[in-house]
């Protein structure tokens, strides 16, 4: 790699490492707070935050470093051009083409970081996400039970637990079942644990009393060494979890089967589709590079800066975004829409190309005026 090369990739890397850092950052602080306020309202540890957070990871880097690599591109690139640095070299006989050079082997780096994770570390996390929330919705003690306060998992409801041991047992139990008009049952133990079962979750109580009081105001007590109490009432039976699409791999979503999209709920065309945009997704990354440095190319050096041109880029990326998105909504819907999801990163790239081209064509001079006497 020439000299110049990879003094303007490491340039294009350095910036494109800070961005995403920031981007990064900012978007996993907008969607940690959500998040702590569910799960810590749940009654789950800082731990269990902790993992969220890090599984969610993977697929916000993936959304933000194309954003990160057309950021370090413009950036790079109106430096340079302020700096004279890009225009001392088209003097030196550079041609565009030879100028974008590193900003290829800069995108296809990127590319290759996005393919990373598209193909592995998102479907990856994405099921784990899934398994450990369904984990979380399954533990009775986190979402319900709190020891030493009466609270109410549902209507007519009223538990009191004085303590809960490391282990899990329940110690000193009360339970107060109102939800019979004219009838109340107090269930008491002196240790009660949760388990469950196929039919829902149950709660096993150990020597405790239920005291009955009926509608005629007569109070029946039985006492028990086990008793055990059914909670399908009070708590929604959890479904067998089915996989979703954004958790399958590439290989499966490029060959779907009838019985796997059955199982994901979703048709054989928008699997493949699904499949091709995360083979076609990092060449955007490529793509937003090359419109973000070839479109500071069409300007002259200006000492008041080239944000004419950093404009025409973004609005340029902003119409590459908006073919991508109605590529999405068409392509997953139609047979053989899975083509569909590289015109996006296709015709980005050649309009970066046709950028070069048209940044090392010469410019006409207006010709002044002939002043008439």
């Amino acid at each position: 790699m020439a000299r110049f090369d990879r003094y303007l990739l490491s340039q294009l890397l350095a910036l494109f490492g800070f961005f995403s850092l920031v981007l990064v950052a900012v978007y996993w602080v907008n969607r940690a707070v959500g998040l702590f306020d569910q799960l810590i309202g749940d009654g789950q540890s800082a731990l269990v935050f902790l993992q969220f957070s890090l599984l969610t990871l993977p697929n916000v880097i993936r959304l933000v470093l194309p954003i990160s690599a057309f950021i370090g591109a413009v950036y790079v690139a109106n430096r340079l051009m302020s700096e004279s640095e890009l225009v001392v070299m088209q003097a030196t006989g550079f041609s565009a083409f030879r100028l974008a050079r590193p900003v290829w082997y800069f995108g296809l780096i990127v590319a290759g970081m996005m393919l990373v994770l598209t193909h592995l570390l998102v479907p990856a996390s994405r099921s784990a996400l899934a398994e450990r929330s369904e984990a979380i919705s399954q533990n009775v003690s986190a979402r319900f039970l709190k020891d030493g306060q009466f609270i109410h998992p549902s209507d007519g409801i009223t538990l009191y637990i004085r303590e809960i041991a490391p282990t899990g047992e329940l110690l000193d139990l009360f339970l107060a079942d109102d939800r019979v008009a004219d009838q109340r049952a107090i269930y008491t133990a002196k240790k009660a644990f949760f388990a469950r079962t196929d039919s829902g979750p149950k709660l096993l109580m150990v020597d405790g009393m239920v005291q009955f009081l009926g509608a005629k105001a007569q109070l029946s007590v039985t006492r028990f060494a086990d008793f055990t109490y059914d909670l399908a009432g009070l708590m929604q039976v959890p479904a067998a979890r089915s996989r979703n699409m954004a958790e399958l791999p590439t290989a499966e979503l490029l060959a779907p089967t009838e019985a796997l999209a059955a199982e994901v709920r979703q048709t054989q065309a928008s699997m493949m589709f699904e499949g091709h945009d995360r083979i076609a997704q990092p060449f955007m990354a490529l793509a937003a590079a090359l419109i973000g440095f070839s479109s500071l190319l069409l300007g002259a050096f200006s000492r008041f800066g080239l944000w004419r041109q950093v404009g025409v880029a973004v609005v340029l990326l902003l119409v590459v975004q908006a073919i991508a998105t109605v590529a999405t909504s068409v392509g997953e819907d139609m047979a053989g829409g899975w083509a569909l999801a590289y015109v996006a990163p296709v015709l980005g790239t050649l309009i970066g190309i046709t950028e070069l081209w048209l940044s090392q064509r010469p410019r006409r001079v207006p010709k002044l005026a002939a002043v008439t006497a």
